[in-house]
């Protein structure tokens, strides 16, 4: 049973931030940097497979039996040696360790790029390394061949070469580089100007630029280096931590007590939901008029109740009957949503210039048109029209209108009965901020499609959906130009266009007017002069205003582009809202953008840790490196406390994972179950262990063994 050891200092639970783990000095640590982004990470991507030397560690090891004798890593030598209770000396080790598990020198033969890269290392320039070698002090950039290289450029980083040939060829710098991990301290202002090389061919750069020169497979290539000297000082650490929530979402959070080291639980449960919707299916045998393929789109999902087969009543919006269906495209396995019109027979199919005109129009509130075909897989002539599928939406009739005791205002009362107390905001009424925010997007939406040239002709609430708590999309656009499309309009079918964008607005207006009275009824005929009143109490004049502009009828065409006065400075009251919002999502998206890693990582343990038998070897993952990765999950979840209980932490979990992933060189005690036997190693032995017996694992997955 593994012990509380204090080989490393775990992030605490309570102010969610990371301390710095004890034993180790960033400023004099050989791997300051982020992630060693200038130091062996980089230099490592181009070398051969570093082979430790054996020699004193040959001396006093003594072969345990054939496993021992095959390991070639010292270290799963000692691993074996640990297991089987040999004694060992803890001060020799860690001397052993130190002189043979240095790191490498990158002037090495190994480490020189093939290809003529030392001119380029030649001819760098060095006015700068002397305050980034201070800050960045890694062993590698100390060598002179390191020395060479330029603020915060590696052998594998920079920019785009200025003077490559148009075709760049595969083994040019170019894809190296933007496949680059950054380094933060290339976004940093620089503190002084970078001094230009001494090559004849380039001319002087600007300041904080340097001309880089390196030469691939016989090509050479210049290039401008505008990356920035990092600041005197700068620090880094050189594993994943997890910093506090930003001060500016911490304050405007509602609820003092949110977990912050989860996303909020509103959030997560708005994407359950909208993923269970897009996951549902139906039992094909209780739904048997539901098809199990309609074109190119199969696993069917009615989203409104399906009408019955004998059924009159048409729609009260298109005058067809109509049904709604969640389908998988084959061609893209994307969800889509099908808007069938039942028995319509398609006759001219120049309505498809319409279509075409739909389909291009891209809009944050506009439910987007993919497609339009004519099917007989519902036993019948059917017109579908496929849209983008935006799972829990909801329409603006079911949020707002399906309350029947709304309408009791506008209800006309007996003789003797007197009226009830006029309905108020927050008291029966929306809010003034909520009806704004639905006329600055309804708004944004028609100013796109008129500017298309098209008409919406569906301002309507039951085509008008909800998502989340006040983002609207407009549904359904492009069936009206279809289902209504005749032969007088061949020759322009824009004539009618501009009529119906009038009537748009009209119908805008009649949308805003029933949200202002939270009733239907609001825009009847009859109750259009007790709606204006109900209006006029309990709502600005500029809201007034809008809507007597847009149910008035104009001498003049009227544009979209009017109603944008009367919304004024309302319009960045919703800008600053939506950006607030998107604050509070990028927190939590934080969160949550290391889990993938993560588990990753422990999924690649996984495969290593108690394998029952690897190439007919029943002791494989008992021996070598394998045995020290299970001391390690050892260390990492079996560890209790002095009094014998089980020690669950998991920040621990998460501070040992990210320092497994970085590599970084602290040290680490590994206790056998017997506690007879101490490994100390640096969390960079165990990657190097760790990488090396998975891809043994991926070999023989792929049968390369």
């Amino acid at each position: 049973m593994q012990r509380v050891t204090n080989s490393s200092s775990s992030p605490s639970l309570l102010n969610d931030s990371a301390k710095p783990y004890a034993g180790h000095d960033p400023l004099t640590s050989p791997a300051s940097s982020l992630f060693n982004d200038f130091g062996a990470l980089n230099i490592s991507q181009r070398r051969k497979p570093r082979k430790y030397r054996l020699g004193m560690l040959e001396e006093r090891l003594v072969p345990m039996g054939s496993k021992a004798r095959k390991a070639k890593n010292p270290i799963g030598c000692l691993a074996d040696r640990c297991k089987s209770g040999v004694p060992i000396n803890m001060v020799w080790w860690n001397r052993v360790t130190e002189n043979n598990l240095q790191t490498p020198n990158p002037t090495a033969s190994e480490f020189i790029p093939k290809g003529g890269s030392t001119s380029r290392l030649s001819n760098v320039s060095q006015s700068n390394m002397s305050a980034f070698s201070q800050v960045f002090s890694h062993p590698s950039l100390g060598s002179p061949a390191a020395a060479g290289l330029a603020p915060g450029m590696s052998l594998s980083a920079g920019s785009s070469p200025l003077h490559s040939p148009k075709i760049t060829p595969h083994t040019s710098p170019a894809p190296r580089r933007r496949s680059h991990t950054p380094n933060p301290a290339n976004y940093m202002v620089p503190s002084s100007a970078s001094t230009s090389v001494n090559n004849p061919v380039s001319q002087t750069p600007s300041s904080g630029q340097v001309i880089q020169k390196e030469t691939v497979g016989g090509t050479t290539y210049f290039y401008t280096d505008t990356t920035p000297a990092p600041l005197t000082g700068m620090v880094f650490p050189n594993y994943h931590i997890y910093p506090p929530t930003a001060p500016h979402v911490a304050y405007m959070q509602p609820k003092a007590n949110a977990p912050s080291f989860f996303m909020a639980d509103e959030l997560r449960q708005e994407l359950i939901n909208r993923h269970l919707i897009t996951m549902a299916q139906i039992d094909q045998a209780d739904m048997p008029a539901v098809p199990t393929e309609v074109d190119s789109y199969h696993s069917l999902f009615p989203l409104e109740p399906l009408p019955p087969p004998n059924r009159i009543q048409k729609s009260s919006n298109f005058g067809y009957i109509t049904s709604c269906y969640k389908a998988v495209n084959s061609k893209d396995d994307l969800p889509y949503c099908l808007r069938r019109i039942h028995g319509f027979r398609l006759v001219n199919t120049k309505c498809m210039v319409l279509v075409d005109m739909w389909k291009k129009i891209q809009h944050s509130n506009i439910v987007t048109l993919r497609e339009v075909f004519t099917t007989k897989a519902f036993a019948e002539p059917s017109l579908v029209f496929a849209y983008d599928f935006h799972a829990g939406g909801e329409t603006m009739m079911s949020r707002h209108f399906n309350d029947p005791n709304a309408d009791a205002y506008f209800t006309k009362r007996k003789w003797g009965q007197h009226d009830g107390p006029l309905p108020r905001q927050h008291a029966g009424l929306l809010p003034e901020s909520l009806i704004w925010a639905y006329i600055v997007q309804l708004s944004s939406a028609l100013r796109t499609i008129h500017t298309a040239g098209l008409a919406c002709r569906v301002m309507d609430p039951t085509k008008i959906l909800i998502t989340g708590k006040t983002r609207l999309r407009v549904n359904c656009v492009g069936v009206f130009d279809v289902l209504t499309f005749d032969n007088s309009q061949n020759n322009n079918p824009l004539a009618l266009m501009a009529q119906y964008q009038q009537a748009d607005l009209i119908s805008l207006g009649k949308v805003v007017l029933a949200l202002a009275c939270n009733s239907l009824a609001g825009i009847q005929r009859e109750n259009l002069q007790k709606a204006m009143e109900l209006v006029t109490i309990n709502y600005s004049s500029d809201l007034k205003n809008l809507i007597l502009y847009l149910l008035t009828d104009q001498n003049r065409m009227r544009s979209v582009n009017d109603i944008m006065p009367m919304i004024g400075a309302r319009f960045y009251t919703q800008l600053d809202a939506a950006q607030m919002r998107n604050d509070v999502i990028e927190e939590d998206l934080a969160k949550e953008v290391q889990n993938g890693r993560l588990f990753r990582l422990l999924a690649k343990l996984g495969t290593i840790n108690e394998r029952p038998e690897f190439q007919k070897d029943p002791t494989w993952s008992e021996t070598g490196d394998r045995y020290l990765l299970k001391l390690f999950r050892d260390h990492l979840f079996h560890q209790v406390t002095e009094a014998g209980a089980p020690w669950i932490d998991l920040s621990h979990i998460i501070s040992c994972l990210n320092k497994l992933d970085a590599g970084v060189p602290e040290k680490i005690s590994l206790i056998s179950r017997d506690e007879k036997s101490v490994l100390v190693v640096t969390y960079s032995d165990l990657k190097r262990c760790f990488e090396n017996t998975f891809q043994e694992l991926i070999a023989a997955a792929n049968g390369q063994l």
